[in-house]
C-alpha cells in the first residue's frame, strides 16, 4: 500500500475515476471499423469521439490530417496534466516522474525536425508537452534556428549533459539515434533511483520500471538480430533490469532464434512475458514482435493494475492506454493518407 497522510479515500477515488476514463477509450471494435473508411468519415468519425472538443478548436486553423495530429497531441498533454492533478501522495511523484520521457520525445522531435528543414509549425503539430518542459518552454526552443542553438535553449534541462555530450556527433552523421539511446538510458537510471529511495509504493513502481526496461531490451535485441547486427551491440541495451547489457550482446551472438528465446525464458519471471516469448519462436516480422511485445506488456501492467487498485499500475495503465489509442488513431489516418490497404495498417496497431 502506498504512503498517504488522509487515509485510503484519495487513492480510492483516483483508481475510480481512472476506471471511468479508461471505460472511454476506444474499442478494439472500432478500430476495425476504422480500417474500411476514407480519411474524411475518419477525421468525421474522431470528431465525435472524446476529442471532439480539441477538433472543434482547432478545426478553423487546420484540416485534413493536420487537423487530426494537432488535436490528438493537445488532447493527449491535457488528459497527461489531468490525470497528474488527480494523483495524490508519492502516486504524483511517480506519475511526473514516469512523463519525463515526453520531454525527450519532444527534444528529439524538435531536433529532427530543424535537421530536415521542416517548418516550426509542422513540427509542433506533434509535440506533447506532458512532461517537465511546458508548452511554453517548448514553443521558446522550437524558435531556435538551428540544433545547436535549440541544445544551448535546453541548459536548465535536467538532461542537458547528454545532449551536450552526443549532440555534435550526432549533427555530423545526420542521425540522432545515439543521443536518444543515451537519454533513454539515463531516463530509466532516475526511474529506477526513484523507485528505490524507500517512499511506499516504491515497489510497485519499481517492478513497472523494470518490466519496461526487459520489454524495450528484448525489443532491441530482435531488432539487432533482424538487421543482422553483429557488432558489440551492449550500449544499446538498458542496466537494472533482468538482464545485463552484456548477457544481451551474449544473446544477439547466438545462432537461432530459439536459442534466444530459451535464454530468456530461463530468467524471465513475468508469465504474459514467457508466453509471448514462446508465441515468437515462429519468424514473425520485426513489427509483429514489437507489436506483440507491446500488447503483452499492456496486459501485465492490467493485471498488476486489478492486484493493486490503490497504487501507481492503475495510473500507469491509464497512461499507456492513452498513448496507445493516440498512436493507433494517427497511424490509422497516416496510412489513409498514403492510401496503404487496411490489413497493412492493422499489422501496426496495439490493439
Amino acid at each position: 500500500m502506498v504512503q498517504n497522510s488522509g487515509g485510503p479515500a484519495p487513492y480510492i477515488y483516483v483508481s475510480t475515476r481512472l476506471r471511468v476514463r479508461k471505460a472511454k477509450l476506444l474499442p478494439p471494435e472500432e478500430y476495425q471499423r476504422m480500417l474500411n473508411m476514407s480519411l474524411p468519415e475518419i477525421i468525421r468519425l474522431i470528431g465525435e469521439t472524446e476529442y471532439q472538443k480539441e477538433v472543434d478548436e482547432l478545426g478553423t486553423s487546420f484540416e485534413g490530417i493536420d487537423l487530426i495530429e494537432v488535436a490528438l497531441s493537445w488532447n493527449l498533454a491535457k488528459e497527461y496534466q489531468r490525470v497528474i492533478e488527480l494523483a495524490p501522495g508519492s502516486l504524483k511523484e511517480f506519475t511526473m516522474a514516469y512523463l519525463r520521457r515526453w520531454d525527450i520525445y519532444n527534444v528529439l522531435t524538435i531536433l529532427r525536425g530543424k535537421m530536415q528543414g521542416m517548418k516550426e509549425g509542422k513540427i509542433k503539430e506533434v509535440l506533447i508537452p506532458a512532461g517537465s518542459l511546458d508548452r511554453t518552454i517548448l514553443d521558446r526552443v522550437l524558435a531556435e534556428e538551428n540544433c545547436e542553438r535549440v541544445a544551448d535553449a535546453l541548459k536548465n534541462w535536467k538532461m542537458y549533459p547528454t545532449i551536450s555530450a552526443e549532440l555534435s556527433e550526432g549533427c555530423a552523421i545526420g542521425s540522432f539515434a545515439r543521443l536518444e539511446n543515451e537519454l533513454y538510458k539515463r531516463l530509466y537510471a532516475d526511474l529506477l533511483q526513484i523507485a528505490r529511495r524507500g517512499v511506499k509504493g516504491g515497489n510497485q513502481f519499481l517492478k513497472f520500471v523494470q518490466l519496461e526496461i526487459d520489454v524495450k531490451n528484448i525489443k532491441t535485441l530482435f531488432r539487432m538480430r533482424g538487421d543482422g547486427y553483429e557488432e558489440d551491440a551492449r550500449e544499446f541495451f538498458i542496466s537494472g533490469a533482468t538482464f545485463t547489457p552484456e548477457e544481451l550482446q551474449q544473446m544477439n551472438q547466438m545462432a537461432n532464434r530459439n536459442e534466444v528465446i530459451d535464454a530468456l525464458l530461463a530468467r524471465i519471471k513475468a508469465k504474459a512475458l514467457q508466453v509471448a516469448l514462446e508465441d515468437l519462436r515462429t519468424e514473425k516480422s520485426e513489427q509483429e514482435v514489437d507489436t506483440e511485445l507491446t500488447k503483452t506488456q499492456l496486459d501485465h501492467m492490467e493485471q498488476l493494475s486489478k492486484i493493486n487498485p490503490f497504487s501507481i499500475h492503475p495510473i500507469l495503465v491509464y497512461l499507456e492506454k492513452k498513448k496507445y489509442e493516440v498512436v493507433n488513431l494517427r497511424a490509422i489516418a497516416r496510412g489513409k493518407e498514403s492510401r496503404l490497404p487496411g490489413e497493412t495498417i492493422g499489422k501496426y496497431l496495439v490493439i
